[in-house]
């Protein structure tokens, strides 16, 4: 059975945080996402695109509105897109609201994927994986449940994605 090749989108969020030892703040160079799949040892093939490298509480509905386009305008019917925790289920809704027809999973994680203890490596393989046998729709996928992207929220009391 041929697979179809899934078109990845980088935009930041803790996912691709690092940390400065020397002034213990967080921040952008480059994404891990080639590390992590070379580790993963994937052989799905994926076409990784940076869109953006910030946070996701500073993305603007014009960052959203890059994301859908280039949703959109993606030849790829399969997408995966790594996303910051706190807004994700809003561009989750802004990519529904498109009605893009293709089948969309975002992803995040906790803790930097830097810090070695991450849950991205795990939620970025979940999300290839949802990605291949999900039909067209949006979707969230995190710590291995996956989410319809109109019926989920993160709990920031818990710490996890939860339905609503």
């Amino acid at each position: 059975m041929a697979t179809e090749p899934i078109r990845l989108f980088v935009t930041g969020g803790t996912f691709d945080k690092e940390y400065d030892e020397l002034t213990g703040r967080l921040y952008f160079k480059d994404t891990h996402v080639h590390e992590m799949l070379r580790l993963a040892r994937c052989r799905v093939e994926t076409r990784v695109r940076t869109l953006m490298m910030i946070d996701s509480l500073d993305m603007t509905d014009a960052d959203r509105r890059a994301i859908v386009e280039n949703c959109r305008s993606a030849a790829e019917q399969r997408l995966v897109i790594t996303h910051g925790t706190d807004t994700m289920a809003e561009t989750a809704r802004a990519l529904l609201a498109a009605g893009l027809g293709k089948t969309v999973v975002l992803t995040g994680a906790m803790v930097p994927y830097a810090f070695g203890s991450s849950d991205g490596l795990f939620n970025l393989g979940s999300a290839i994986s949802f990605a291949q046998v999900l039909p067209p729709g949006v979707y969230v996928a995190m710590n291995g449940r996956v989410f319809a992207g109109d019926h989920v929220r993160k709990n920031r009391e818990s710490g996890i994605f939860e339905e609503v």
